[in-house]
């Protein structure tokens, strides 16, 4: 009985992807985005620079070997987004379809920056950039682009063990 309660009751141990959740978030916080590329510094902006940023990375991590990185990466991003809306005052009833649309968002950037990165037309990317990122009034989409473009490529130079231990090459 004392080990079913020592399971039960026993700390949860942050899975291996914890590193790199707190760089991606790291890197979506970063000030370029706001002061250089326009995007918004509203809690709508921020959510669009997390959502792009795992997005990106949950891309490259396809390239694994281990499909439960990405999993994992993706849990770690519905638990914060989970924590951040009941944060923001949003009741327990409401949270579930919250996340469902958070998750489906974050779903569709996928698609969307996969289509502009694969693209060979800027334009392509700077469309998924103005679909997906809230852009300050006076902001195009070419710059944030741009960084996405950038960050792409720190992403793809990353090996992939460093990048599973959060040390992405910026």
């Amino acid at each position: 009985m004392k080990s079913l309660f020592s399971r039960l009751f026993k700390p949860v141990e942050p899975s291996g992807i914890h590193a790199l959740w707190h760089r991606v978030v790291a890197i979506a916080r970063e000030q370029e985005w706001y002061r250089d590329a326009g995007v918004a510094d509203t809690i709508e902006g921020r959510f669009d620079m997390v959502s792009a940023v795992t997005a990106l990375t949950l891309m490259r991590l396809q390239e694994s070997n281990n499909p439960r990185h990405g999993v994992q990466l993706t849990e770690m991003f519905i638990t914060d987004m989970d924590g951040q809306l009941r944060e923001e005052g949003v009741g327990d009833l409401m949270v579930g379809k919250h996340m469902g649309k958070l998750v489906a968002a974050l779903g569709g950037r996928i698609t969307a920056y996969r289509e502009g990165l694969d693209s060979g037309d800027p334009a392509v990317l700077e469309d998924a950039v103005r679909r997906n990122v809230t852009l300050l009034e006076a902001a195009g989409p070419a710059a944030a682009a741009r960084r996405l473009r950038g960050l792409w490529a720190d992403l793809a130079g990353t090996p992939m063990d460093r990048l599973l231990e959060g040390d992405i090459e910026r």
